[in-house]
Formats: C-alpha cells, structure tokens, sequence
C-alpha cells in the first residue's frame, strides 16, 4: 500500500462520514425525550376500563379498553373505536434505567397524535347512520390480548349494527374484521376503509438516507412520500395529494425505527391515498374499497384488514410477509437502492449476532471475514504497489529526458507499464471492490433497529450513539457536560484509539517526501479523531478494527511478497558535440 492509496482509503472514509452529517442530521434529544416523557406518563395511568356490555356514556367518562398483549400494552378508544394508545414493551426510549417505553400511537390531545380509524362510506344518495369518531362502542370483554379477540358493537338504532372483531398476536399485528348486520329489511351498500392518521408534523431524524413519512406498495409498486408534499399538494374536498389504485398491498406512515400501517385484504380491489386535512393540520394514508360491500337484507356483511404499528424488525416483516402475503413487507426498512446488497449484508451481521449474542463481537467478526475474503485483492494491490514503486526510477528518468515532448513522454511511460507488466490503476481496485460492501454495513448499521441500544463490552451501552466517555471533563471525574458550550468538545475512548490506529496505519507506509503531503498526513488523524468522536461508536470501533486488521494484512503481505530489486536509472541522453 503506497501513499496513494492511503489517501484514496482516507478520501472514501471521509465521503461515508460526511454523508452521515450532511444527509442525515443528528436529532434534538433533550425536547422529544422530555415530550415522550410527560406522554407515557400520561399513558402509565390506567384508563377506565369499560365493562362488558357497557358504554362511555355509562360510564360518564371516555371509555377505553384496554390492551394487554405480549409484546405491546394501551388502550382502544371507545369513542370511535380507534387504536390510539400503543407502547412496546421491548424498547425504550434511552439506555438510561427507567427510560420511557417508545411509543408508536398516541391519542389526540396529546403531544404526538399517531392513530389508525377503520370503519365504513355509504354510497351517494344513500342516508344511512354509520358509525364515526363521536360513535360509542360497547365491548363484550374486559381487554384485549394476544390469543384473546374482543369485540366492539355500535347500532344505529335504525336496523343496522355494526361490530369490530379485534385480535392481536405475539408481536404488533392487529386484524380487525369489521361486520355490519342489517335487520332494515333492505339492501345496504358500504365502502369499508382503513387509515393512519398523524396529527403533527414531527421531526425527522434520518435524514436522506433512510425514509420517514407516507409509505406505500401498491400493484408491486413503492411509494414513498414526505410530509412537506402532502401539505402543498393536497387539496380540498378530500385532501389527497397521490392515489392509486390495485389489489392488496399495504400503506403507513413509517418512522427510522417505527411503522405504524395499514394492510387491507389482499384480494380486495382498493384505492390507496396519501393525504392532509388542512384544517385538522393531520396526514392521512390509507385505503378505501372501490366496490361496496353488499349486505341483503337479514343478512351480514363482512370486511377484514389487518394493522400493523411496532418496531421494524426485519426478520419479524418477512414472517409476516409470507404468512399474509403482504407484498415487499420488508422494504418497511430502508435499505436503499443498493438493496440487494444491504440486506445480504444484514443478514450475515444478523446470524453473526445469534451465534455470538453480542452486535459488537458480530460487527468485529463481520470485518474479519471481509478482511479475509478480500486478501488475495489486497496482495495483488500490494504487489502493484511494490511494482509501481521499483520503476519510479525509470519514470523519473524518461519524464527529465522527453520532457520538452509530453506526448512521447506518456508513450515512453506506456511502454515501460507494458514492458514491467504494471498496471498504475490495479494498486486502487481492491479499495473500490471493498467500497461497496462497507457501505453496505455503514447503511445497515445505520436502519436497522437490531443496531439500536445494542450493548457491547464496558462503558458502550449502545453501539449506535457516540461514546458516552469525555477526554474534556477527565472522562466524567468532572461533573460537567463540555457539549453544553460546544458539540466538539467531545472526544471519547473509542475515537481516540481510532486515531491511535490511524497513525499506526501511516507509519506502516514509506514516508512521503512531499512537505505539503507529510503536513496533511500529520493532521489527519487529530482532525478525524474529533470527526468520528460524534459518529456512532459502532462505526469507530468497526474503523479501529478494519485499521487494525489493515495493518495485520500489510505485515503478512510484506513478509511474503517483498519488493523487487531496484531497477537501474536510465540516463540521460547525450547531446551530441557539434563540429
């Protein structure tokens, strides 16, 4: 490895870091923590719950019923039948004891109103009673929980009753079968939908790299949308700023690490929307049926969907994906364009993790294994680089000869690669191959929420937050915050051994004697130790390892393959004496 391709190597790491601070900006912690704080304070007490049989009006308060399930707990809205009280009992919203859990819905009048409405559109023309949000629903159970549907009624007094079968399993799917009984006598035509409502417009963390807003796969097409394009293209009467039309598929409103979305039966014929209620200033996406439900008289009639609103667990929405035959599922998580290369990636990362139980040791592990894979490149790389170097001689002395000639100068230079079966570009094709297959791990380790407050070893709680350690207040034996005055002042263990490594990996290579260059390489690893101090650790330890195992792979390839001979200096031509 010569100096030019400790450059290249230094110059692609610096792109992936400055992607990661341009195009996804770092979030405002302290106000969403303090507001999801005050909201699950909110949500720990307990709601009213209604009695079998009984209603909100009985009650003389908001009724709700709650939710008990094994992965998630809260409450449905009675007034309506809205789920709008989720949290998941698997995550939290720190690493610090006694975090918040995260949660996904919130009910209106809260900080972050976040719900999921499913109900029925009667036909134009058509004056029958449906159900809406002021709807009090009675329930014939307690609470609902995994293994144990509830059912919610409402009649319109006027013949037709109305019931929702919730169920929920394991994990954070719901399936909700709404039926309507008709004793009018007559023929009744309804349009049943399905929605998620965001009633703010909250702040984006992801950046342009991993997707948050409305999201959609309709006739095996995604769609993906953002907040800023519902309000300027919605318009009045019905709000929609993009629609189309298939069967099945599935529609949310998707966060970095949250889903919360709709998935209608998939051989129904429906119309999915992405929208905004100007004057309710809420985002809906959704579905509605393009042909009616019909329901003779005396008889019943029956529509089934299915919600989703959890955590985005990749393997969890390719379970559901095959079970339910929900189309491309999994893209949910933003694996990028580069797809088909990200989520192999993952997948290695992830049974890694399995077989070690601990992300850091898989990441490590991971790393190795590129290392190896990629060691014959990397030989081949150093044998050209070696190459490059023993005809340095020759090339310095055909650039003085012809150098009144440039033209015979790059052939004479062609002819010598030729003649020393060198090629100048083989020396940067290991790091290009490699480049990808990094990136792949940069982005994974970036979307998945398997990274997220996953622990590894001592102080590092969560390998996808900067270490916690401080050089500027003596690594917390001061008890001061030095990010209060300044986000540089930051400097963790973990950066600093990764600039220790990257010191070590220029000392392995020939000194420049190019002062401009020798200055740059002095300042590079100070200026990166304090660039990598706000990355996630998991990134400066997998740098620290991947520098160090560089260093291993350079000490092997030297020691087997050692540098040709210098070449004998060509000299310079004589000029030939006159007379």
């Amino acid at each position: 490895m010569d100096i030019r391709r400790v450059i290249l190597a230094t110059l692609l790491s610096a792109l992936v870091l400055l992607g990661f601070d341009y195009f996804m900006p770092q979030p405002k912690p302290q106000p969403a923590v303090a507001t999801q704080e005050h909201a699950d304070t909110q949500a720990s007490r307990p709601p009213p719950a209604a009695a079998p049989g009984s209603t909100a009006a009985d009650e003389g308060a908001p009724a709700r019923l709650p939710i008990d399930a094994v992965d998630v707990s809260g409450s449905v809205n009675l007034h309506g039948a809205r789920l709008d009280d989720l949290v998941l009992r698997g995550y939290h919203e720190t690493v610090k004891p006694g975090s918040p859990l995260v949660r996904v819905l919130e009910a209106q009048g809260q900080p972050h109103p976040t719900y999921v409405e499913f109900g029925w559109y009667g036909q134009p023309g058509q004056t029958v009673r449906l159900p809406d949000a002021h709807s009090v629903w009675k329930t014939d159970a307690q609470k609902l929980g995994s293994g144990a549907p509830v059912t919610l009624s409402w009649s319109n007094d006027a013949g037709l009753t109305f019931e929702i079968v919730l169920a929920i399993d394991r994990d954070y799917m719901f399936t909700v079968t709404q039926r309507v009984r008709n004793a009018t006598g007559d023929q009744v035509a309804l349009v049943p939908y399905s929605r998620v409502v965001r009633a703010y417009t909250p702040e984006e963390t992801g950046g342009m790299l991993v997707h948050e807003g409305p999201i959609s796969v309709i006739n095996g097409r995604m769609e993906e949308g953002s907040y800023k394009s519902l309000r300027t293209n919605s318009t009045a009467p019905n709000f929609v700023s993009w629609s189309a039309s298939g069967t099945g598929g599935w529609a949310g409103i998707t966060d970095k690490y949250w889903l919360a979305a709709v998935v209608p039966d998939q051989k129904s014929d429906v119309s999915g929307t992405y929208g905004f209620d100007t004057p309710a200033g809420a985002y809906e996406v959704g579905f509605t049926g393009r042909a009616p439900v019909t329901v003779a008289a005396n008889g019943v009639g029956e529509s089934t969907a299915h919600v989703f609103a959890g955590a985005k667990e990749v393997r969890l929405l390719e379970r559901y994906e095959n079970e339910l035959h929900i189309p491309d599922f999994w893209k949910a998580v933003d694996f990028g364009w580069f797809a088909f290369l990200t989520r192999p990636v993952f997948f290695v990362l992830d049974w890694l993790y399995q077989l070690f139980g601990n992300f850091g040791l898989a990441l490590l592990t991971f790393t190795l294994i590129v290392k190896t894979l990629f060691f014959p490149l990397a030989a081949k790389g150093f044998r050209s680089a070696a190459a490059m170097r023993s005809v340095q001689p020759k090339m310095q002395a055909i650039r003085e000869r012809y150098k009144s000639d440039p033209v015979q100068m790059n052939q004479k230079i062609m002819q010598l690669y030729k003649e020393e079966g060198v090629n100048p570009a083989s020396g940067c094709l290991p790091l290009l191959i490699q480049a990808p297959v990094f990136w792949c791990l940069y982005k994974d380790l970036y979307v998945t929420i398997e990274m997220r407050h996953a622990p590894f070893f001592g102080w590092i709680h969560d390998l996808s937050a900067p270490d916690p350690t401080n050089l500027f207040n003596l690594f917390g034996l001061i008890p001061w915050d030095p990010t209060t005055l300044s986000g540089m002042l930051l400097l963790g263990v973990w950066p600093i051994l990764y600039g220790a490594t990257m010191f070590l990996m220029q000392k392995m290579n020939p000194a420049t004697v190019d002062p401009a260059q020798k200055q740059i390489f002095m300042a590079m690893p100070f200026i990166f130790t304090f660039f990598m101090a706000r990355q996630p650790v998991g990134l400066v330890i997998y740098y620290c390892w991947n520098n160090l195992l560089t260093v291993a792979q350079q000490m092997v390839i030297q020691r087997v393959h050692r540098d040709r001979p210098k070449t004998t200096v060509i000299p310079p031509a004589k000029k030939a004496r006159k007379g």
